[in-house]
């Protein structure tokens, strides 16, 4: 009996490790291509490893194509989604979840179905709402469309179910204002949703390219997704340097993410259980 269950979990570590090699050797060799000279990655076999590292086609992005000045816009943007995402998201998701208003569940259910409807719809309407109000090809157009997620409503919604309402009313009995509670109560109670929340909103601006190509029309004003799209079109047999601009588009939100992953599983685990 023992040796059938060693071979069994020999055989589950043996397909996770291999789950793990398929999963991680793309980005291992666009890392590895990224530093190998120009044309090396055309050979054939291809390369596993460059022959001799370099960091010219880094160099050449920053100097050349101007990829320090996308990178900038991603990040700004990118940040700004979030701060704006969480204010807007957090205090609706609350009050949705604790305060009684008129109408509360009808539209918070009016709001859960949107959910079904593909956002594509929704572009061609908030495109033309936003040139008729001249904010196509600015920062704000292309922060529009992550001010207030139905999703991150929802998720918010679904994590602050779970706290107490005796904890809150309590609060109210020594006198605290509804502002006081969600600031000194509420908000330390929701970390790790709101965490989760931040990483979604930042992972999904920072990496968004439909709604940038669409809305920023100076090339100037280009996120990095667009900017590397635009640049494959001028270089696409210099396969080294489009996986230099892929690095620098995948490596700052993966450290991100792992950075803050404890906080990321944590709200998601809890916001199941306790929604």
């Amino acid at each position: 009996m023992s040796r059938r269950f060693d071979l069994k979990a020999v055989l589950a570590n043996l397909a996770v490790v291999l789950l793990v090699v398929v999963v991680l050797f793309p980005l291992v060799w666009m890392v590895s291509v990224s530093f190998m000279s120009q044309g090396e990655a055309a050979t054939f076999p291809p390369p596993l490893w460059p022959s001799k590292p370099t960091l010219e086609h880094y160099r050449d992005l920053f100097v050349t194509q101007g990829m320090g000045r996308y990178m900038l816009n991603s990040l700004i943007l990118a940040t700004l989604a979030t701060i704006l995402a969480l204010l807007f998201t957090v205090p609706a998701g609350y009050a949705f979840a604790k305060l009684r208003f008129a109408g509360r569940d009808r539209l918070f259910q009016l709001l859960v179905a949107a959910l079904v409807v593909p956002a594509q719809i929704g572009t061609l309407p908030l495109f033309l709402m936003l040139k008729s109000m001249g904010l196509v090809n600015t920062y704000a157009g292309a922060l529009v469309p992550w001010l207030a997620s139905i999703f991150g409503l929802f998720l918010v919604r679904q994590y602050a179910l779970s706290i107490p309402d005796e904890m809150l009313e309590a609060a109210r009995v020594d006198g605290a204002t509804e502002g006081q509670i969600f600031r000194r109560v509420v908000l330390p109670t929701l970390q790790p949703i709101v965490v989760t929340l931040a990483l979604f909103v930042f992972l999904g601006s920072w990496n968004d390219f439909l709604w940038p190509l669409i809305v920023l029309t100076d090339q100037s004003n280009y996120t990095l997704p667009v900017a590397l799209a635009a640049m494959s079109r001028e270089h696409v047999q210099d396969a080294e340097m489009m996986m230099a601009g892929a690095v620098l588009t995948v490596a700052p939100v993966l450290i991100l993410f792992l950075a803050l992953q404890r906080y990321y599983i944590r709200g998601m685990l809890a916001g199941s259980v306790k929604g």
